[in-house]
C-alpha cells in the first residue's frame, strides 16, 4: 500500500507529509480573497453612505441629482437640527430608549432565571418546562391569540404591551441554558457545601461566569426591540406613544412626510428641510445606536453563543 495518503502533498527529500488544506495559501489565493473581502464591504457600506449625504445634503443638491445623494458638495444639518429640536422624532427616540433598556433588563432576568431553572436536572417540572420552551419552536403564539391575551389583561395602548409579549425568547433560552450547563458541577457542589443556597450560586458563581453568554443573549434583545415596530402597530393606538420604528416605518415606508406637523415645524412649511433628507436622517437616528454597540459585544460572540449552543 503505498504511503502516500490520498489528498495529502508528496514527500520530497525529508519534509514532512501534509493535507493540501494545510499549505501555505498561494499569492493568487491571498488577492483574491482580499478582492471579495473589499467587494463585499463596499455592497454592505455603499447603501449606508448613500442614507448619511442623503441626509446631510440640501435641497439644491437634491434637485440637481434626482433624490439620491452619495458624496454632498455641502453639508447640511437643517435635517437633523429640524428633527432632534423636539416633536415627534424627538419623542419617538425616547419611547425607543425606554422601551430597548426597559425590555432588555426584563428579559435578562426573565431568561437567566427560566434558563437557569432548566440547566439543573431534578428540579420542579424540569421535563414539563423544557418541553413547553422547546414546543413553542414548533407553534409559536399566532397574532390573533397574542393580541385578545393583551387585550384581556388591558395592556393595549401601554408600554408593557411593548415588552411583557415578547419578554422572552426560547432561542436565547436554549442557549443560555446550555451555557449554565457548562458550569462544572464540582463547582457549584462545593459552593452548597459551604452553606449558599441557589440564589447565591446563581448569583456569585454562575453569572460572573456567564458574562459572555449575557453580553451576547443581552444584544440580541436590544436589536429585538429597539427594532421592533409590529407590537406597536398592534397595540397601540396613541400616535404619541409610537417608537421610532414604527414611525419609521409610517413615514419612509409609507411614503408620508413630516411636513405640516405643528409639533414638528413651528415656523411653518418654508423653513422644513427637504422631505428626503429628513427621512433619511430618521434612518441614520435609527441605525447609529446600533452600530455603536455591537462592535464592543462582537469580540463575546464566538465565546458566548458556540459555546452555549455547540458544547450544551
Amino acid at each position: 500500500m503505498p504511503s502516500e495518503s490520498r489528498g495529502c502533498t508528496p514527500v520530497s527529500g525529508s519534509r514532512v507529509m501534509r493535507p493540501v488544506w494545510m499549505e501555505r495559501p498561494s499569492v493568487a489565493s491571498h488577492v483574491s480573497k482580499a478582492a471579495v473581502l473589499v467587494a463585499v464591504c463596499l455592497l454592505v457600506a455603499f447603501p449606508f453612505l448613500v442614507i448619511v449625504s442623503t441626509s446631510l445634503s440640501s435641497a439644491e443638491t437634491l434637485d440637481r441629482t434626482g433624490g439620491y445623494v452619495v458624496f454632498p458638495t455641502s453639508l447640511d444639518f437643517s435635517a437633523y437640527e429640524a428633527i432632534l429640536s423636539g416633536g415627534i422624532v424627538t419623542r419617538a427616540v425616547l419611547v425607543s430608549v425606554g422601551v430597548t433598556v426597559a425590555g432588555t433588563a426584563v428579559s435578562l432576568v426573565a431568561t437567566v432565571l427560566l434558563a437557569y431553572g432548566l440547566s439543573r436536572r431534578g428540579s420542579f417540572a424540569h421535563r414539563t418546562l423544557l418541553a413547553i420552551v422547546l414546543l413553542t419552536f414548533l407553534f409559536p403564539p399566532g397574532v390573533i391569540p397574542s393580541y385578545l391575551v393583551v387585550k384581556e389583561l388591558g395592556l393595549l395602548d401601554t408600554y408593557a404591551s411593548l415588552v411583557l409579549p415578547t419578554a422572552v425568547s426560547a432561542f436565547n433560552v436554549v442557549i443560555m441554558r446550555g451555557f449554565f450547563m457548562n458550569v462544572p458541577q464540582e463547582l457549584l457542589d462545593s459552593a452548597r457545601i459551604d452553606g449558599a443556597g441557589e440564589w447565591r450560586v446563581l448569583l456569585t458563581i454562575v453569572l460572573p461566569l456567564s458574562k459572555a453568554v449575557l453580553a451576547v443573549i443581552g444584544l440580541f434583545y436590544a436589536v429585538a426591540y429597539w427594532n421592533a415596530f409590529f407590537t406597536a402597530m398592534l397595540y397601540l393606538n396613541d400616535t404619541a406613544k409610537w417608537p421610532l420604528q414604527l414611525l419609521l416605518r409610517t413615514y419612509v415606508l409609507g411614503g408620508s412626510t413630516l411636513g405640516g406637523s405643528s409639533s414638528f415645524d413651528p415656523g411653518g412649511a418654508a423653513s422644513l428641510p427637504p422631505v428626503q433628507s429628513v427621512q433619511m436622517a430618521v434612518v441614520v437616528i435609527a441605525l447609529v445606536p446600533i452600530l455603536c454597540v455591537y462592535p464592543f459585544l462582537q469580540r463575546h460572540f464566538a465565546t458566548g453563543v458556540l459555546t452555549g449552543a455547540v458544547k450544551g
